[in-house]
């Protein structure tokens, strides 16, 4: 089904592939001749580094600076980016700029909140020359396939699902402040990153839709990390027998394997895409080069792909449906362990064994939405399948969300709308809730199958700190529907033996001229930026000391530290745009003591920029100062920046949102310590939010929860560009131990230095 090369490999005139080995330099002399190609040269040749080459700015194909040629942000993310930029001197948006509202859709949440921010952002795109698109008008996702992507350009876009490689496009998932950069007219900076291929063969069979080809995927490369920051490329005759929804499906899930970005050889099929659109001119044939090197290969056999599901709590956790049917019992006991280790072995008990009546696994609602389930093709299938059946009147549910007003538009008129109602079905407007908490949560204990993007613990309703637990396994439509048309007992759609309709999809632009307000290039800064009474300016935080003491607050033992164990999604959505409100919720589901803790060492902080003794508001920084200064009497606590950390295995897998970092920092936080951080945004979030990115090497932990960390002559660190930092565990005595803080760019290292990108970009502080 899916199995990964060893080692890098060649691919020949797009079709055959050569596995670097002690005979692959032979292999290739005997097909090219005497005048074999280097790897580093064939490298070039990957579609991949095309796209980054016309993008870079910085003269060396090594150290890349990429500007990109559009941008898109939600309503969740997009008050506090352009906060930011008003903040660091933004004067109009520079390249096109889209504002979806599709996660604070429902207004009724938070007052009027939600909706408040929605107007800030109408408002923005008037002032600053943006794009807006209203509420139920589209998934971000959706719109931009729609709308903003284009072949051989580059989109950054602040939700980690952007993912246009199935249309040539490039596009990146980051944290807000990457988008600011964008908007300020800096560049987003990274090293040349590895590219391995996909390569795809064969057809998918009867009732595998992209979901069960993506958790394929996802199963095999998330856990060794094998495209961890590394850019996908899809080759492979396989591509030629995918519709592009098919390869959309794939594409938007690549996320979730950890890669940086993805991108797909393009087709007469891409072209049609846009035609439909109305954007023919903004197809580009894309097509790797007579030889090109990947860094690994992934290969597909689409033949072999069976229906998948991903079992909580983690889209890697995957099993063919046939699979877990057979083995219902053993694979049960198994999720129950690895949620133990995910739920943190939390008192709350947690089975899916009670889901089992006469021998099959029975589950309570189904979810079809958002920029994976809620496309065209994967909703006509599921209707197909429903067609003439019902769902039952017992506890299994069945909710629909097309992607966008012109999908839900064309349901409408091609009756798949009428089947999915006459099943029990209830269809909503385009809304990303369901996949993050904010839509069809199901009941405590309940087990919910979604094709949508993610199923991680404490996202889906769950607050295990208040007795709450629900489950979410990812299926693809197909199955989804199977399941629904067998009243919610768990069925894969190969069973299916109807015949999908495969209608023809007909896209009606007036939909979007009718609502959407586009006002690229045309800036009015007459237009007053309006400001509901939740949206607040991000509170003033303070450039690096010389030397710094840390408290530890939190220690997260768990293999992997989800962005939504960090900061909740769900519920603290609405205040988003209020830093200090949100930074409530910090690590409220993981570890409910956190937010006090880092409260008390934010008070010596305070009282030390206020001129005050900061040994007077927190006895165990007391006690570290005296140590201190007992081994070097020079130190002065009141010039000595005082900040809080947590420490955690391995954070930042998920989401791009920089909450996770700021609310952090807006508590006092100025570090993290990990032994690797899961994605490259997160990283870049503690660092744009002027925190350090610590690496503690393999060891026993020199330090427990609580403990002062005493790190002096950190500016200096940063200056010399030093990678391994000497720091201190402040006890009767001091105990040194090595910090590494990895590779930063000069701006990153100043960004640090200067306590925040807002610092950086505001000339005033010094």
């Amino acid at each position: 089904m899916v199995t990964l090369s060893k080692n890098g490999a060649w691919l020949l005139n797009g079709a055959e592939v050569i596995e670097e080995s002690e005979n692959s330099e032979a292999l290739l002399r005997q097909k090219l001749g005497d005048a074999p190609i280097s790897k580093e040269e064939a490298a070039q040749h990957t579609m991949a580094y095309g796209i980054l080459k016309n993008h870079n700015t910085s003269g060396t194909m090594d150290q890349l600076k990429i500007k990109f040629d559009r941008l898109a942000s939600h309503d969740i993310t997009f008050v506090g980016i352009i906060q930011t930029a008003r903040a660091s001197g933004l004067e109009e948006f520079p390249v096109p700029y889209v504002l979806t509202n599709c996660h604070n859709s429902l207004c009724a949440v938070g007052g009027t909140i939600n909706e408040d921010d929605h107007m800030f952002g109408l408002s923005c795109a008037k002032h600053y020359g943006g794009i807006y698109v209203p509420p139920h008008q589209a998934v971000i996702h959706q719109y931009a396939r729609e709308m903003l992507a284009g072949g051989g350009k580059m989109i950054l876009g602040s939700d980690s699902h952007t993912r246009y490689g199935a249309l040539g496009t490039m596009a990146v998932g980051e944290g807000g402040p990457e988008i600011v950069k964008q908007l300020l007219s800096q560049t987003y900076d990274i090293n040349m990153p590895d590219v391995v291929g996909v390569y795809l063969t064969g057809k998918p069979r009867k009732g595998v839709g992209p979901q069960d080809v993506a958790l394929a995927i996802i199963g095999e490369v998330f856990a060794n990390g094998y495209v961890k920051n590394k850019v996908m490329e899809f080759i492979g005759d396989g591509v030629d027998n995918l519709s592009v929804d098919f390869r959309i499906g794939v594409d938007v899930m690549t996320t979730e394997t950890t890669c940086l970005s993805s991108i797909w050889k393009t087709d007469n099929k891409v072209k049609e895409f846009y035609k439909i659109h109305g954007r023919e001119e903004e197809f580009a044939k894309l097509n790797p080069g007579d030889i090109a090197y990947y860094n690994g290969m992934i290969y597909v056999d689409l033949d072999k792909v069976k229906p998948m599901i991903a079992m909580p709590f983690h889209p890697s956790n995957t099993y063919t449906i046939e699979e877990l049917n057979e083995n219902l019992m053993d694979i049960l006991d198994d999720v129950e362990k690895k949620a133990r280790v995910s739920l943190d072995n939390n008192e709350v008990e947690f089975t899916l064994k009670d889901k089992v009546h006469n021998g099959k696994l029975y589950v309570e609602q189904g979810v079809i939405a958002g920029c994976a389930g809620g496309g065209f093709e994967n909703l006509c299938a599921a209707a197909d399948i429903l067609r003439g059946k019902n769902i039952g009147a017992d506890e299994f549910s069945l909710s629909i969300y097309p992607a966008s007003q012109p999908i839900f538009m064309e349901l409408v008129k091609n009756g798949r709308i009428a089947d999915f109602m006459a099943a029990g079905a209830t269809v909503r407007t385009a809304f990303c809730g369901p996949c993050f908490g904010a839509g069809d949560v199901p009941a405590n204990k309940g087990l919910s199958i979604r094709h949508s993007t993610r199923n991680f613990p404490n996202r889906e309703g769950s607050k295990v700190t208040s007795g709450q637990i629900a489950s979410v396994a990812l299926m693809d439509a197909r199955s989804i529907a199977a399941t629904a048309a067998n009243k919610g007992y768990l069925t894969a759609a190969d069973t299916f033996e109807g015949e999908f309709t495969n209608p023809s999809y007909f896209f009606d632009k007036t939909i979007y001229e009718n609502r959407v307000y586009n006002g690229v290039g045309k800036a009015d800064l007459s237009v007053p930026v309006k400001f509901g009474p939740n949206i607040k300016d991000w509170p003033k935080m303070s450039p690096l000391t010389d030397n710094i003491l840390l408290q530890v607050v939190s220690v997260i033992h768990d293999p992997v530290t989800t962005t939504d164990e960090l900061i909740p999604s769900g519920e603290t959505s609405s205040y988003r745009s209020n830093p200090l409100g949100l930074a409530e919720f910090t690590l409220s589901r993981k570890d409910p003591a956190y937010v006090g803790c880092a409260k008390k060492v934010k008070q010596a902080e305070e009282a030390r920029i206020a001129g005050n003794d900061p040994l007077e508001e927190n006895e165990a920084i007391r006690k570290a100062f005296q140590v201190i200064m007992a081994a070097d009497p020079s130190i002065r606590p009141g010039q000595t920046e005082i900040g809080s950390t947590i420490y955690a295995v391995k954070p930042g897998d998920g989401s791009a949102r920089e909450q996770a970092a700021s609310c952090q920092r807006v508590l006092g936080g100025l570090a993290n310590i990990a032994r690797e951080y899961a994605t490259k945004r997160y990283r870049s979030n503690l660092i744009n939010w002027g925190m350090l990115p610590f690496i503690l090497p393999e060891g026993e932990l020199p330090f427990k929860n609580g403990d002062c960390i005493w790190i002096p002559n950190i500016t200096e660190a940063i200056k010399n560009k030093s990678n391994v930092i000497k720091a201190y565990t402040v006890g009767d005595t001091l105990t040194e131990f090595e910090l590494r803080i990895g590779d930063l760019t000069e701006d990153e290292r100043e960004i640090i230095l200067k306590g925040c990108l807002i610092n950086y970009n505001n000339k005033n502080i010094k």
